[in-house]
């Protein structure tokens, strides 16, 4: 079993993708969407998504994710991400950002499935056969009436693997996650299939690995909301006892991440990448909503240093 984290935009940054590789149980990771107009993307581009590019071994294994309409774009810009070291390409059919489908990207194209074709076909062909291609599908766009000939595209044109958000662009986030239709792709499909979508805890895992038929799983807001679930979530399938990862660690390495997006970020922004995280590990933490309540308001970077600090020194 493998387990992914999401390619959340604005979220799962390498600075996140840091955190999470130190804390363990996560596979795979996948860029934010990197945008594809109408031109091959130049190497400062890539390297500014995934800086895991520019690491020594052992790298964070991270694929790129493209996001675009342009076949030939997309294609041209993959093999030269395939170049500077990427692991494997995943294609973007799935965000339901209303910018993005306006413009002709994510979940807009699930209404396309010839243009899906096109494009992971061309991304194949430019792609070296050792780098795997890997597309991202939401069920539909207005309905969840689509997923079955877009999975069977994407199988057909030559991708690897195929990860599934178990709704609909119009079903956005909101619960529940209708994971019983990747079951039907992962029985109409030879390629590995990936299930995600609302896998906030162990028994909502059991749950989806029921109903989707999948081995292999892709983790977002579960994940930042509970970091170490990858790891309860291993040890369950290997049939051993888990024990949580107390606050207190947590906090050590939402300090850490602190410092790091801090000196990232212009001074205007401290404390922001800090608090949104905060924002989803109140989900399952009391002590992060008490953390969040108590910074929420502040940019002061001593004030907020001796906060997080006072949760677990």
């Amino acid at each position: 079993m493998r387990i992914f984290l999401a390619p959340m935009e604005g979220v799962v940054d390498h600075h996140m993708r840091r955190v999470m590789q130190v804390i363990g149980g996560v596979d795979i990771y996948v860029t934010e969407f990197v945008r594809v107009c109408d031109h091959t993307l130049p190497r400062k581009v890539f390297i500014k998504y995934s800086p895991e590019l520019t690491q020594a071994q052992p790298k964070i294994p991270t694929r790129i994710q493209l996001l675009g309409s342009n076949p030939e774009a997309l294609a041209l810009s993959a093999r030269k991400a395939a170049k500077l070291g990427a692991p494997a390409i995943d294609l973007n059919f799935g965000c339901p950002a209303k910018t993005v489908n306006r413009n002709r990207g994510g979940a807009c194209l699930l209404d396309d499935t010839d243009l899906i074709y096109q494009i992971v076909s061309q991304v194949r062909e430019q792609v070296p056969p050792s780098i795997p291609v890997t597309a991202k599908i939401r069920l539909g766009y207005q309905e969840r009436d689509s997923y079955l000939r877009n999975a069977q595209a994407i199988e057909q044109a030559g991708a690897n693997e195929l990860i599934v958000h178990a709704r609909s662009k119009q079903d956005g986030y909101n619960p529940p996650a209708y994971w019983k239709y990747i079951g039907e792709i992962k029985q109409a499909v030879k390629i590995p299939v990936v299930a995600n979508g609302e896998i906030w805890n162990l028994k909502d895992f059991i749950q989806c690995r029921e109903e989707s038929l999948c081995e292999d799983f892709m983790l977002g807001r579960g994940l930042l909301a509970h970091p170490d679930l990858a790891k309860e979530i291993k040890a369950y399938c290997q049939g051993h006892e888990y024990t949580p990862m107390p606050w207190s660690e947590i906090a050590q390495h939402l300090h850490q991440f602190f410092l790091e997006t801090c000196a990232a970020y212009p001074k205007k922004y401290t404390g922001n990448r800090a608090k949104q995280w905060l924002h989803y590990l109140s989900r399952h933490y009391t002590e992060a909503a008490a953390l969040f309540e108590s910074i929420k308001k502040t940019r002061d970077f001593s004030i907020i240093d001796t906060a997080l600090k006072n949760h677990y020194s």
